[in-house]
């Protein structure tokens, strides 16, 4: 009998919340296979929502009620102890990869994008705004407002450096999770943001691609250049602006061809998968299904829209007086989901007219977003103190 009621016991410690914690998971593992969101992020998060809400598993660890001392580790939290808590190596070494796979040069051509870059960091300062008026703290506020940068890097980084060891310790995980749900769900948001502020007009504005020619000592030295002035605005960045601009020094050196393609491919699809299922580790029922993590969502999705938002009004703002009119699409691109935004931009504008091609106007905003938003919380990190 005895020997009966262990096989049974997890049935029996099975709570409401572990149950819509699996449905969660099976949402974000649906949403992966079938609709490809953001699959080598979304598919190890679901699985780790449902693994984690699974009782008397072991993969987290075991602290005594009595003590609070642990008294076993589990495999997931020590991956999230050393990759996110402990010194976020994952975040960085993912920035490693992303910058490897990013080209500057449609930025580079055009340095006017910067300006979108810019502008799609507008609904993080009015995130943290309505964030404190709905009573959270300024370094609450201002994690919440981060992940609306659609960086989920840079988040878990601001979200640690500014809440880690606090009492406010347990909106990370939320924290976390929203950025890299909301930044799967770019697909779905951004056409939506679009056609909901523009005009079937505007959407068929036709941008001309000139490149100027981007010589290869431009390229090399346009990340060193990135990381010293980062460094000397926002000293709280230069981590991970740095990770950032010295993969894609790898990828322009021209010598180290090897190492680009292992940074961009293999190595950040592996990143992924660890900081996706690491990730879950904080996504625990009784801690998760709160009051505060459904505000946190919503204050998200305000930043996100309100980002893309920003990059689109600019465009409309400097078509008043330009004589070459920006389509207000490539504006949306300003955040930091490199490339999906890109992308979106290209697929939307090819569906009102199949001949615009708006690809590298979009991607040279984009990559502007992901510098900026890199940028944006180290200079939030900054004003919080640290």
């Amino acid at each position: 009998m005895n020997e009966l009621g262990f096989l049974i016991e997890g049935i029996g410690a099975i709570e409401w919340y572990h149950v819509v914690m699996w449905i969660i998971g099976f949402v974000l593992i649906f949403l992966a296979i079938r609709f490809k969101m953001e699959p080598t992020l979304l598919l190890p998060m679901g699985f780790g929502a449902i693994l984690v809400n699974i009782p008397f598993t072991g993969v987290l660890n075991s602290v005594d009620a009595a003590t609070g001392e642990v008294t076993s580790f589990g495999i997931l939290d020590v991956l999230k102890q050393v990759g996110l808590d402990t010194g976020e190596i994952f975040p960085l070494i993912l920035f490693i990869g992303i910058g490897a796979m990013m080209d500057f040069g449609p930025l580079l051509s055009n340095p006017k994008l910067f300006f979108f870059g810019a502008a799609g960091q507008i609904g993080i300062f009015f995130t943290i705004v309505l964030a404190v008026l709905c009573g959270f703290g300024l370094n609450e506020a201002i994690t919440i407002g981060v992940i609306g940068t659609a960086d989920g890097p840079t988040s878990i980084t601001v979200a640690n450096s500014l809440l880690a060891g606090t009492s406010s310790a347990g909106l990370i995980s939320a924290i976390t999770v929203c950025a890299y749900s909301y930044m799967a769900l770019v697909p779905v948001i951004q056409p939506a943001v679009i056609k909901l502020t523009t005009t079937k007009k505007e959407r068929m504005i036709r941008m001309e691609y000139n490149p100027k020619s981007v010589s290869k000592g431009t390229r090399i030295v346009f990340p060193i250049v990135v990381t010293l002035i980062s460094g000397l605005i926002a000293p709280a960045s230069v981590a991970l602006v740095g990770c950032l601009m010295f993969g894609n020094l790898i990828r322009e050196c021209g010598v180290l061809g090897s190492l680009a393609d292992t940074a961009s491919n293999v190595l950040s699809n592996l990143v992924t998968i660890f900081l996706g299922i690491t990730v879950a580790a904080g996504m625990l029922g009784e801690q998760f299904l709160t009051l505060n993590t459904l505000i946190i969502m919503a204050l998200g999705l305000f930043a996100f829209v309100f980002d893309m938002t920003g990059g689109i009004m600019l465009a409309k703002f400097v078509n008043i007086f330009a004589k070459k009119k920006i389509n207000p699409m490539v504006g949306s691109a300003g955040i930091s989901a490199f490339p999906m935004a890109s992308r979106i931009v290209q697929k939307l504008g090819l569906q009102e007219d199949p001949s615009n091609h708006l690809l590298m106007h979009a991607a040279g905003a984009n990559v502007a977003g992901q510098i900026s938003s890199v940028i944006a919380g180290g200079i939030l990190m900054a004003l919080a103190g640290i």
